[in-house]
């Protein structure tokens, strides 16, 4: 996907703040953070959205939720407690088009959302 945004970031042909990767997922801060803390955690190979996910994906979706664990506690918001969001969709919220946790913390998170 040549035009995808997180596939750049993937590629190293865009700059990003990296603060994770393994062979499966790429996580960095984001560009226009919504809390004190907020990383993306992406899958290295392009899927759209939550919603193109396959049966054959389930250790992708264990790997983004688990590194999305790990990026909490590295970034010392695990005890006091993070969000963890994922969009989907023009009506929820996506505007990147390759599926990404945001990870959200540093803050008391306020509820409902949106």
């Amino acid at each position: 996907m040549s035009e995808c945004l997180f596939c750049k970031i993937v590629a190293r042909t865009i700059p990003a703040a990296l603060v994770y990767e393994d062979d499966l997922v790429v996580a960095f801060d984001d560009v226009k953070p919504q809390a004190p803390t907020h990383t993306l955690v992406i899958p290295r190979k392009h899927v759209a959205s939550i919603a193109e996910l396959q049966d054959s994906d389930v250790v992708l979706l264990g790997r983004l939720m688990l590194v999305s664990n790990t990026v909490a506690k590295q970034k010392g918001i695990a005890d006091a407690g993070y969000r963890i969001v994922v969009n989907s969709g023009v009506h929820g919220g996506q505007s990147v088009f390759h599926l990404h946790l945001h990870i959200l913390g540093g803050r008391h998170l306020a509820w409902p959302p949106g």
